[in-house]
């Protein structure tokens, strides 16, 4: 048996997996990883291509390794390589790097991710080598845009059946963030969606391109608002009514429709001004706004100061809607959740939910994705190809796990044999 592997007995309805050392894989695998990093914040011009970034090691008996196949960029990648969310993020990362000088770099961005599992922790019971995943990365951890990447089986689900690993890789971050904002603070679930009205700001980004699809699924009334050349894109997707905030007072336009149970906003600024007047009064009604100054905050005035001037904001507005129209007012944020990526997949292969993927680029030219992904007004997502799907290394890595877990279970059977 290789040195370094786990073994483990297999148990009643779980399937067991058998962790193997890295050592078996080839010479370079062993070590390190290529990988896009940044070393500094800052604009695209720090962003660094290298092949000497240390794999990432398996330091939980839950986690998996995936080779990452596709990934994805979102907004926050871009908000990210410019310090947003350092300060909450390094602590989130680290408790005690509130007492060290240490820096956070290099940092590798990406937060979406699909790809194959080559190693497993020696409790992870619901994933073996071999199974193709997908999952979002949570922004505290090191990100997709490299050749692995290692995350707890609870950020993980299979991938769904009908899609390549780039399309696949479209989806994750956006479906988290939109299952947390509509369900978790919008109080949606698929049981009571039917008939609600939802109104979508910015729905034809990835968020809003999900959201909608999403909605539908659930028997949802769904009106976004848009661009005029985007109208095609949303209704495609299901929107029941389009609004083209470029021609003319957008808030004028949605005064004049009947009113909404739950406002999803994924653009900010003086949607909220307005937002609040189009929600159904004294009725339960929720406005979701993805747009929140908590990293902002701690970003500029530090962690403590930050964090409780955030928290006072919301408090503040909660009350004050609450008392003047009887509608809640809400923050949306991202929370890793595998399981939720189940049910995802499960509508994806049942043609509920389609990906939208706007371009896609190779794993050389990762700069020119986030490129792209600055212009705006997106449609869809920007998808990188990281490894070609019939990479030899990741079947050799797949062979080396079959034969060290056909080593384990065989050393297993001597030694119940002998007893």
């Amino acid at each position: 048996m290789a040195a370094g592997s786990i073994k483990t007995l297999s148990r009643a309805g779980c399937s067991v997996c058998f962790r193997r050392n890295l050592s078996s894989s080839p010479s370079r695998l062993q070590s390190c990883m290529s990988a896009w990093v940044i070393d500094q914040y800052g604009t695209n011009g720090v962003l660094r291509y290298t092949e000497e970034v240390t794999i990432p090691t398996i330091n939980s008996a839950s986690e998996v390794m995936i080779k990452v196949y596709a990934a994805s960029l979102n907004p926050l990648d871009v908000s990210m390589r410019g310090g947003y969310g350092a300060k909450l993020m390094k602590l989130r990362r680290d408790p005690f790097s509130v007492m060290s000088a240490d820096n956070e770099f290099p940092l590798i961005l990406g937060r979406d991710v699909s790809g194959v599992v080559v190693d497993c922790g020696s409790e992870v019971t619901h994933f073996t080598p071999g199974d193709e995943v997908w999952a979002a990365v949570p922004p505290w951890k090191q990100g997709s845009l490299a050749e692995f990447v290692t995350l707890t089986e609870y950020e993980v689900s299979h991938k769904p059946k009908l899609l390549s690993h780039i399309e696949a890789a479209s989806i994750p971050y956006v479906a988290n963030t939109a299952l947390s904002a509509l369900v978790n603070a919008g109080g949606l679930c698929r049981d009571n969606a039917s008939n609600k009205r939802v109104l979508i700001t910015g729905g034809s980004g990835g968020v809003g391109t999900f959201s909608i699809q999403l909605l539908k699924a659930w028997g949802a009334h769904v009106t976004v608002t848009c661009s005029q050349n985007a109208e095609g894109l949303v209704r495609g997707l299901g929107a029941d009514e389009v609004v083209d905030y470029t021609a003319g007072d957008i808030a004028e336009k949605l005064e004049t429709m009947d009113k909404f149970d739950v406002v999803l906003d994924g653009v900010g600024g003086d949607t909220e001004e307005y937002a609040m007047g189009l929600l159904k009064p004294w009725s339960g009604a929720k406005y979701v706004t993805l747009v929140t100054p908590l990293l902002l905050n701690t970003d500029s005035m530090g962690l403590l100061d930050g964090t409780l001037h955030a928290g006072f904001t919301l408090h503040s507005k909660a009350i004050q809607n609450i008392l003047s129209n009887g509608v809640f007012y809400r923050w949306g944020f991202y929370a890793p959740d595998g399981p939720a990526l189940d049910e995802v997949s499960r509508l994806v292969d049942a043609g509920k939910i389609l990906p939208v993927v706007e371009a896609q680029f190779p794993f050389t030219q990762v700069p020119q994705a986030f490129q792209k992904l600055e212009q705006g007004h997106a449609r869809g997502k920007t998808v990188v190809r990281v490894t070609e799907e019939d990479d030899e290394q990741t079947e050799e890595l797949l062979q080396s796990s079959r034969l060290d877990t056909a080593e384990s279970e065989q050393e297993v059977q001597e030694t119940a044999k002998q007893n």
